[in-house]
């Protein structure tokens, strides 16, 4: 019968070697009678071709075996490959023999034809041009030409499953785009119910379009019964016979199935009846005594299953009639645990309430003790609210004293101010910037170019009187200096208390003159003058330009404190009185004339010693 043989085949097949390797395949796990469509669980298809090949070889006419549309089998693929023979080479242009032997052999083929025969021309010696137009063409373009290729044979898939008695489909794929092997997504048809997923036939609708197509069309109508697939293996990589074009492939619960008509075939399945004697159309399906064990073995399931209920209702029944004592002994430790965290509870709550009351009775305590000394404050303020009052009173009067002390300090400041700048007169010089003399003598500003021009004595005596003005000033003006200068003539010198890493005096005492000192040390002298000159013009008040000038930042300094408004305050023992007209009277011209200078030339022919000599009443 067709349909017994066809499961034969599907057997046979399912237990078939690989034609080329001769190596066994795993094994289905299903017969062909047990499948359905419940154990179908996705399909994919493999070689895709949209347009048949072309299979007319040169020089020979179209036969059966030739065909375009002849099934071309993998048995057959396989043996035309090993029958294959090297035969003429694909040339752009037919080459013809040699104009000697094979043109006799070619006038004699053609003899008997009234076609005459085709010659080559026979001077000079042909050339064979290349096998393929492109094979010398640049990478470029032969890698574009390879991708045209390809693409022509990509398409964009999807198929749609149908079963008998169903005009909808039961199934709709999603759409593979661009692809030759195209793999769908994995399916379950349990949810269409038994009457779909107890079916073994259906039908598989392929639908393909390119990209030069405008819209879908059908590629493979295939109705099929799930007896007749082949079993190929559990995965299609252990597979390796050739697959024809368009094929089907179709994942069961088991393996991968296809609808081969023609794979070898191995060693067909050895039934469970091993009988040696001949069959005569009739087969045995099984002994009595196996009928009789597999009826005990249902009898026994049956007895097994009603146990099973029995017991059940049994024990439903048990805990129906105990379910008021479960719910008593469910109470019970809930109300248990409910007591355990209450009593928990309650005893924080008792330790928060001892916190509670300790912390009022400090703060109960505190009250108190402030409430005392709140009273005790108020009995201090009433009785020494009467004293305030005198207080205020005599607060008020040293604050006159002190307005009317600080007038006087700031008149009797720019009266010696006035004085100083009488002692020690600095004028500057005609027609040089920022040049001035102090007494007479020229000292030139630091790091200037008069500066190295200068005679030495000149600036040590000038130095000097600017040391004995900067001591005076930092007395009245009760400020005291940062490095204390020591005026001694033209040795004066300079302290700097300030750097305690060097431990001697001696080295921390610098000269303010020229001769017989370093020069690094004179000039650091200098320095520290001039930085004596700043705070006394910062304590003022003033700004200073440069550092490096000294005579214009004294002359600076005592124009600013000797500016004021209103007369000079007068002294109160020997002091100069100024006259209505605001002159100075005989008294003070007579203490300014006791500052006389005295100047006496040495047999040596060295610079004249200058003295100051004070008077009195300075």
């Amino acid at each position: 019968m067709p349909n017994e043989r066809g499961r034969r085949g599907g057997d046979n097949a399912a237990n078939a070697l690989d034609g080329t390797a001769g190596l066994s395949r795993d094994r289905p796990w299903l017969l062909p009678s047990n499948r359905k469509l419940r154990h179908l669980q996705g399909i994919s298809l493999r070689n895709l071709a949209i347009t048949p090949p072309h299979t007319r070889k040169r020089g020979q006419t179209i036969d059966d075996e030739s065909l375009p549309y002849a099934l071309n089998t993998p048995a057959k693929l396989l043996a035309q490959k090993e029958a294959h023979k090297l035969g003429l080479s694909r040339s752009s242009t037919d080459l013809r023999s040699s104009p000697t032997k094979t043109r006799d052999k070619d006038v004699k083929l053609y003899s008997d034809s009234d076609i005459p025969p085709l010659r080559r021309p026979s001077n000079g010696k042909l050339r064979r041009r290349s096998t393929l137009n492109w094979s010398n063409a640049p990478p470029r373009v032969r890698q574009e030409r390879l991708e045209n290729v390809a693409r022509e044979r990509m398409a964009d898939t999807w198929f749609s499953l149908y079963c008998t008695g169903l005009e909808e489909p039961i199934y709709v794929s999603e759409i593979v785009e661009k692809a030759m092997n195209p793999s769908f997504r994995f399916f379950d048809l349990n949810i269409y119910g038994p009457t779909v997923t107890r079916l073994d036939e259906l039908t598989v609708k392929y639908w393909a379009k390119t990209e030069k197509m405008q819209s879908y069309i059908l590629l493979i109508e295939l109705q099929l019964c799930l007896r007749s697939l082949q079993f190929i293996g559990k995965s299609i990589e252990n597979f390796h016979h050739p697959l024809p074009l368009n094929c089907i492939l179709f994942h069961l619960s088991d393996g991968i199935y296809t609808s081969f008509t023609d794979l070898p075939l191995d060693n067909p399945v050895r039934m469970a009846s091993r009988s040696t004697k001949p069959s005569h159309g009739l087969q045995y399906t099984s002994s009595f005594d196996a009928l009789m064990r597999l009826s005990n073995l249902d009898d026994c399931i049956q007895d097994a299953l009603s146990t099973r209920e029995n017991l059940a209702s049994q024990i439903s029944n048990l805990l129906k009639e105990q379910k008021q004592s479960h719910n008593t002994i469910n109470e019970a430790s809930q109300a248990e645990q409910s007591l355990a965290s209450t009593t928990r509870a309650v005893a924080k709550s008792r330790n928060l309430l001892k916190s509670a009351q300790a912390r009022r009775s400090e703060l109960q305590a505190s009250l108190k003790s402030r409430h005392t000394a709140i009273a005790s404050g108020r009995d201090t303020q009433q009785q020494t609210e009467p004293r305030v009052l005198l207080f205020e009173e005599d607060l008020f009067s040293q604050r006159s004293l002190l307005r009317t002390t600080q007038a006087s300090l700031s008149g009797q400041i720019r009266r010696i101010c006035e004085d100083l700048l009488f002692i020690y007169p600095i004028e500057p010089v005609e027609n040089k910037a920022l040049s001035f003399t102090v007494r007479g003598l020229r000292l030139p500003n630091a790091a200037s170019t008069s500066a190295l021009e200068a005679d030495p004595a000149v600036t040590a005596a000038a130095l000097n009187y600017v040391a004995h003005l900067i001591y005076l000033l930092s007395l009245y003006l009760s400020t005291p200096i940062p490095y204390p200068p020591t005026p001694h003539g033209s040795t004066s010198t300079v302290l700097d208390p300030v750097s305690t890493n060097i431990p001697s005096v001696a080295a921390r005492t610098f000269p303010l003159y020229q001769k017989g000192a370093v020069t690094y040390r004179f000039e650091y002298g200098v320095f520290l003058l001039n930085s004596d000159i700043e705070l006394l013009m910062s304590k003022q008040g003033s700004r200073m330009v440069d550092l490096r000038h000294t005579l214009p930042n004294l002359k600076y300094l005592l124009t600013v404190l000797t500016d004021g408004k209103g007369e000079l305050p007068l002294r109160k023992k020997g002091g100069a009185k100024l006259s209505g007209n605001g002159q100075v009277t005989a008294e003070r011209r007579i203490s300014d004339q006791s500052s006389v200078r005295e100047k006496t030339l040495h047999s040596d022919g060295k610079l004249p010693e200058t003295r100051v000599l004070s008077g009195e009443n300075i």
